[in-house]
């Protein structure tokens, strides 16, 4: 192998370890429509790939439009097969919830359903800022 291979291979496993290193595990809760008002926009539509997060974790509004791509990894019952469908989503952060944790994500339903089934209500997720 040439040193300019070699050189790009270790660059390009140094850009992937980096990316997996900010990943944030958490879970992922459904929630049904009316998505508005929403804390961060009122009552102005923002779409429905959209999420909202715990109040600590919205920074006093600072969070408002942070957008994160999200995956799912498992159910949050491992018997239950075929969880997740294998793609990522984008969401879009629209607010705050009151009853969820630090590492959760509440997910638009049509969010939701890009990642996993959606009867499932709650999944366990990667996210990271995008």
């Amino acid at each position: 192998m040439g040193v300019l291979t070699k050189a790009l291979v270790l660059i390009s496993m140094v850009v992937c370890l980096t990316s997996v290193a900010h990943a944030l595990s958490g879970q992922a809760i459904v929630s049904s429509p009316p998505y508005t008002p929403s804390t961060c926009y009122g009552s102005r539509y923002q779409g429905v790939m959209i999420a909202k997060q715990h109040i600590s974790m919205l920074a006093n509004g600072k969070a408002c439009g942070r957008r994160y791509q999200v995956r799912c990894l498992s159910g949050t019952n491992k018997a239950i097969r075929n969880a997740c469908t294998g793609n990522t989503v984008d969401v879009k952060v629209i607010g705050s919830c009151q009853k969820c944790g630090p590492n959760e994500l509440v997910l638009s339903q049509d969010a939701f359903a890009k990642i996993a089934n959606v009867n499932l209500g709650r999944v366990n997720i990667n996210y990271e800022q995008i």
